[in-house]
């Protein structure tokens, strides 16, 4: 059997054994929630409870900043106690609401109520935005946008990324076999808005049990197809699964839907599944808690608002004490220093290690050996892009194409003088993104 794959990558050590076996355990937060009022792509959102007020779980309490925003949700039922900046994940002071829990656990009314074969395309799409699903494999693009392309005729393929290729995490992994039918459901409402377009559950095939179940279950279904990928990362980068399902490239310039395709996550799909069948906004999370440091990695079903420290109390807490906290996964992922942050609509995991390994080495010179160039996915030059980002030169990051860069750090785990090669790329595409947004805004 040929595997679906694309060019360069790399093996990691991909730990998922500490957590993989663990079925998901839902849990109740213990203290107050901490919701950012940015937690997607786009514009923030905007509060429409106050101080002292009373919400219920699955109550708005901020509504989309615009159309590329999404509306939160609260998770709980409690009190407002204050609407103010917090620390997030990546270090940021985000305007924040606080809502004290009363866990009395209310619930609001279901925000749809009708049954999905009497809805037409429209409203399918108005629960969507109105549930506040965004993507929830990282990126945070809200769904809605991503539903409405300029051309839907021209899609022909959604593909559900179901790779998890991100070493440690597993809650993707744990959903596929504990909600498959919801998968698969969430699938076909998407397919539904596009009566041209095929299905396709892109797994690695370090996954052989969920391949099976999955195909088993969709043995029946013309549209919908399980696609075995090779088992390799970044194989469930956005670019690189397009290109290895449909053959088809993209850049940076460009979106999915350019090349008749929509991506999402499996997270996202089964949210889909919940807003248009069960009337359920997103308020829950999946997160995989894990890494040496943890007593007993498992995956958590969390709600959006609770803090990461719970989730360390929740599986056993600290072994020792880790050296590397990440939100996420080793790769892509964020090093938080405090746990007292919140998880988001985005958080996918929480990982703990016990040395850090990184800040053990010492970089040395770049001995131009080319693994960085043989390994990128974009088919980029590295070693030259970080050092012109070292020197801040813009003009020379554009003619190497450093904007065509993923940010995925395989050429920084491949380089053997340990060079930090994805850290300088990835600043300096901060700083250029900024300035484009800036001279975009001025005009």
């Amino acid at each position: 059997m040929s595997l679906f794959t694309f060019q360069g990558g790399i093996h990691p050590f991909d730990g998922k054994a500490m957590s993989k076996d663990k079925p998901i355990t839902d849990i109740l937060p213990k203290g107050n929630l901490v919701y950012p009022l940015s937690q997607h792509i786009g514009a923030p959102a905007k509060p429409v409870v106050q101080k002292g007020q009373r919400v219920l779980a699955g109550e708005m309490i901020a509504e989309a900043g615009g159309f590329v925003s999404a509306p939160i949700y609260s998770s709980v039922s409690g009190t407002v106690l204050a609407i103010e900046p917090r620390r997030t994940v990546t270090g940021d002071q985000v305007p924040c609401i606080i809502i004290e829990n009363d866990e009395a656990y209310e619930q609001a009314p279901p925000i749809n109520d009708k049954a999905f074969e009497e809805m037409s395309k429209e409203e399918v799409i108005a629960v969507i935005q109105k549930a506040g699903i965004v993507g929830m494999g990282g990126a945070g693009f809200p769904t809605h946008v991503k539903l409405q392309p300029k051309e839907p005729e021209k899609i022909d393929t959604i593909i559900v990324n179901c790779a998890e290729c991100e070493p440690y995490l597993t809650s993707d992994y744990r959903k596929m076999l504990e909600e498959p039918e919801k998968l698969i459901r969430g699938l076909e409402i998407e397919l539904s808005l596009f009566p041209k377009a095929k299905g396709v559950l892109a797994i690695e095939d370090n996954k052989p049990d969920c391949i099976e179940l999955l195909r088993k279950l969709t043995r029946e279904k013309e549209n919908i197809f399980v696609h075995a990928l090779k088992t390799k990362y970044p194989q469930g980068s956005e670019r690189q699964l397009i290109y290895a399902v449909t053959g088809r490239a993209i850049n940076s310039k460009m979106l999915p839907a350019d090349k008749g395709c929509v991506v999402n996550n499996v997270d996202t799909v089964i949210a889909i599944c919940n807003a248009i069948e069960e009337g359920l906004p997103l308020i829950y999370r999946i997160v995989t808690v894990t890494g040496d440091a943890i007593k007993n990695p498992r995956n958590l079903k969390v709600r959006t608002g609770t803090l990461y420290s719970e989730l360390v109390e929740e599986a056993g807490g600290f072994r020792r004490n880790p050296e590397k906290i990440i939100s996420g996964g080793p790769m892509m992922g964020f090093a938080v220093f405090d746990t007292d942050v919140p998880v988001t609509k985005t958080s996918s995991a929480l990982l703990c290690m016990t040395k850090d390994e990184v800040a053990q080495w010492e970089p040395g010179p770049c001995i131009n050996c080319g693994r960085c160039v043989e390994v990128c996915p974009s088919r980029l030059i590295p070693s030259h892009l970080a050092e012109i980002s070292n020197h801040f030169d813009e003009e020379g990051f554009k003619k190497l194409n450093g904007m065509e860069c993923v940010e995925c750090g395989c050429c920084s785990y491949i380089c053997p003088a340990k060079r930090q090669l994805a850290q300088s790329i990835k600043s300096m595409r901060k700083v250029m993104l900024a300035k484009a947004k800036s001279n975009a805004t001025k005009k």
